[in-house]
């Protein structure tokens, strides 16, 4: 599974669901039972798992040859919780996380194109 950018941003956004909860419990413990280092820890996990999610969104748009609209879709979906295994669930089904066989150009490799263009 680990062994593609597929697995990765599927592993990924599957542990970011997980610290959200993390989180979600960190609170529980911080507001109802008067103990803020559990807060301090866990939002520190969940914010580095989310910048993780993050990056391997935008580095798995180009490979595959999401519209800029599901790259939107991705990176909304880290902000709720759970967001991003909705997200993924989502995507599998619709079959955005397969790698496409190279019919052209990315839109990525479109817009470094027309920003050269520009120059």
């Amino acid at each position: 599974m680990l062994r593609t950018g597929v697995g990765w941003f599927r592993l990924i956004a599957v542990a970011e669901a997980v610290s959200w909860a993390g989180l979600l419990l960190a609170m529980v413990l911080k507001y109802g039972f008067g103990f803020p280092e559990a807060v301090t820890v866990t939002g520190w996990i969940h914010g580095l798992v989310f910048t993780a999610y993050v990056v391997v969104s935008l580095v798995m748009y180009g490979p595959l040859r999401w519209s800029f609209r599901v790259l939107v879709l991705a990176l909304i979906a880290s902000v709720p919780p759970f967001g991003s295994v909705v997200f993924e669930r989502w995507a599998l089904r619709r079959g955005l996380l397969t790698t496409p066989e190279p019919l052209g150009p990315t839109s990525l490799s479109r817009l470094v194109g027309a920003l050269r263009a520009l120059n």
